[in-house]
């Protein structure tokens, strides 16, 4: 009687959300998909709160409170990510990781000890490869500056920095918390402590001029970074500027005008524009963003994480549940997960393709059946057109965009989606 009782109680609202990780083997079994091997593999962790929440931002951050992040909620919020990372252990079994990205949100609101004692459960997990890229968002304030030396210590060997812009008004306009020197400070703390240091510079800002642009570039330039993103704003769907729109925003020539300003300045400082949005000196390329262009595997653990995993006959892409609050719970009971699905055997050329015409210098040919797990016909007849329209070019052992292509990328990925 008590075992029919406890059958017809109704679910928790928690019994309805979240889900556990599919099994290993349903994974292994035989597909449609033949990979001769796996790609390389990287760890991204999503910490998710921030100051504020800026008003051009669709990534899951949530602003935190007056009283900010307390030691219980970091250590709460902790289990979970050690919680999530057994979870997912059987799906990426005896693989090395190349890379680690502690993304957010603002992680930097973290407190050093904090991320120490990530990095530490990372490693009691994770084979980490000897040379491994270990990197962490912070925002340009005060209070995160002064922690910037302790990160270093804790482990964390690259840190990009939210800069946006280093002009006061600007800065008010999207909504930023910290101020321009506060930004030159955090630049130059990031020099002393790094030897790899990202500056993520925004352009095309309500009431910018192309002069204010320049400036901003010579004042990032003097700090010598490495690596620089430069990304344009703009208006994303769900985020404050969506719904109300911010004036004056710079028309498309005056855009395209900073983006050659951009491009000029960051070659005169020694940077080669690598990727679409990145600028690097060399051997200070991000090797975790280059795992994303390349279609390489990467793990995310944390509220609202995405994944996208290879197996012999399959690619797999995962997103964590992304309230923080439920993540946490339902990552006690091993259910983080808020989907799983198998990418369609169609789909899997323009995945590659969107990610692999980011680069500059292109692809190794090689590289498109390796990780799709389909023959190179499958994009012959698009990576024809794509030639005719002067947009690729290819020989034997390399595809790469060329400088047209590299100017209408949205329209040259396009020609390789399934019904294109």
């Amino acid at each position: 009687c008590g075992m029919n009782q406890k059958l017809v109680q109704p679910l928790s609202n928690d019994q309805h959300i979240g889900m556990a990780g599919p099994d290993v083997m349903h994974l292994m079994r035989p597909g449609s998909l033949q990979l001769a091997a796996l790609p390389p593999l990287s760890l991204y962790v999503h910490l998710p709160w921030c100051l504020r929440k800026c008003p051009y931002c669709d990534f899951n951050s949530h602003a935190l409170s007056e009283a900010g992040l307390s030691p219980e909620q970091e250590q709460r919020y902790l289990q979970a990510l050690r919680d999530d990372l057994d979870a997912s252990l059987p799906l990426i079994w005896g693989r090395t990781v190349h890379s680690v990205f502690v993304g957010g949100g603002t992680p930097s609101v973290f407190s050093p000890d904090a991320i120490a004692q990530l990095l530490s459960d990372i490693r009691a997990r994770l084979r980490l490869s000897g040379d491994c890229e270990i990197t962490l968002e912070a925002n340009p304030g005060t209070f995160e500056t002064n922690r910037f030396a302790a990160f270093a210590q804790a482990g964390i060997t690259r840190l990009s920095i939210g800069v946006q812009t280093f002009n006061d008004d600007l800065l008010q306009r999207i909504g930023r918390v910290h101020s321009g020197d506060q930004a030159k400070r955090a630049a130059e703390e990031a020099a002393r402590c790094f030897d790899t240091f990202n500056l993520d510079v925004m352009y095309a800002l309500p009431g910018q001029t192309l002069a204010m642009l320049q400036t901003d570039l010579q004042t990032a330039m003097a700090f010598e970074p490495p690596h620089v993103s430069v990304y344009h704003l703009t208006l994303e769907p769900n985020t404050v500027f969506a719904t109300r729109p911010p004036t004056h925003l710079p028309d498309d020539d005056t855009a395209y005008d900073m983006l050659d300003a951009i491009t000029a300045c960051t070659s005169q400082a020694g940077l080669n524009r690598y990727e679409v949005s990145a600028y690097a000196k060399s051997g200070h390329e991000c090797w975790h963003n280059l795992n994303y262009w390349t279609y390489g595997d990467y793990l995310g653990i944390g509220a609202g994480a995405h994944s996208k995993l290879s197996f012999a006959h399959r690619v797999v892409r995962q997103v964590r549940l992304r309230d923080p609050n439920l993540y946490m719970r339902m990552a006690a009971q091993g259910r983080a997960l808020a989907s799983s699905d198998e990418v369609k055997r169609e789909d899997l050329a323009f995945e590659f393709m969107m990610n692999a015409l980011r680069l500059r210098q292109g692809f190794e040919r090689s590289w498109f059946t390796e990780r799709t797990g389909l023959p190179a016909s499958a994009i012959d007849g698009a990576l024809r057109k794509a030639e005719a329209m002067g947009l690729m070019t290819s020989d034997w052992q390399r595809m790469a965009p060329t400088e047209r292509g590299f100017d209408f990328l949205s329209d040259l990925q396009a020609l390789f989606l399934p019904e294109a």
